[in-house]
């Protein structure tokens, strides 16, 4: 049986302490905030994310301004699930991972990161435990706070125009209305996927394909 009874933060449905639960995992989607960035293939880390918590019935978002992060929470199996999308803009995010983690006492191995790749064929998963930056700005920021041993769950952006245009314009662009059609197929495979992390404790360096 569990040490701590369920509590509350003030202002807050997020509990510190959940009865029995066996572990606590963390979810971290990458973006911008506000609405200019709303459908951007920067924020699809942040769609990815908000899909799989409505999807897994957790708790309303949060603003903790003391983790620099909105928050939601949950429970998957016998796993204890916080979910956050860190306020701090992309090239920042670290900043919101690591206050978060040193919280809620969370190790980098129970981490997984939600995040665009430009790397990856747009309609292309790739997931893995581990490794560098490639290049993301948001994952540069957390390994400057934090050890590389972290999960990844990369969602490719790239497209046929990728090459011909700036990077940084390129991932801060909207989709086009194609790749539109197929982001609601993109988000049930990165929930299924998180779904399948949680209940069996494993993050495989894998590739799934949805188109």
């Amino acid at each position: 049986m569990a040490l701590f009874q369920k509590k509350e933060i003030a202002g807050s449905s997020v509990p510190l302490y959940t009865l029995g639960l066996a572990k606590t995992v963390l979810l971290v989607g990458l973006g911008n905030p506000g609405k200019e960035y709303d459908g951007t293939r920067h924020n699809v880390g942040f769609a990815c994310l908000e899909a799989f918590v409505s999807a897994s019935g957790f708790s309303d978002w949060v603003t903790k301004k003391d983790l620099k992060s909105l928050m939601s929470s949950g429970t998957v199996g016998s796993t204890r699930v916080i979910a956050i999308e860190p306020t701090t803009f992309m090239n920042r995010s670290g900043e919101a991972v690591q206050a978060t983690a040193a919280f809620y006492k969370i190790l980098p191995k129970q981490i997984v990161v939600i995040h665009d790749e430009l790397d990856i064929p747009f309609g292309q998963i790739r997931t893995r435990p581990g490794g560098g930056s490639a290049g993301h700005n948001g994952i540069k920021s957390l390994l400057q706070h934090m050890d590389e041993n972290f999960g990844r769950l990369r969602i490719g952006v790239r497209n046929d125009i990728a090459d011909q245009a700036d990077s940084a314009d390129f991932v801060l662009g909207k989709f086009t209305k194609d790749e539109k059609s197929h982001l609601a197929h993109l988000t049930r495979e990165t929930t299924a996927i998180l779904t399948e992390y949680l209940v069996s404790d494993q993050l495989p360096a894998e590739t799934r394909t949805i188109l």
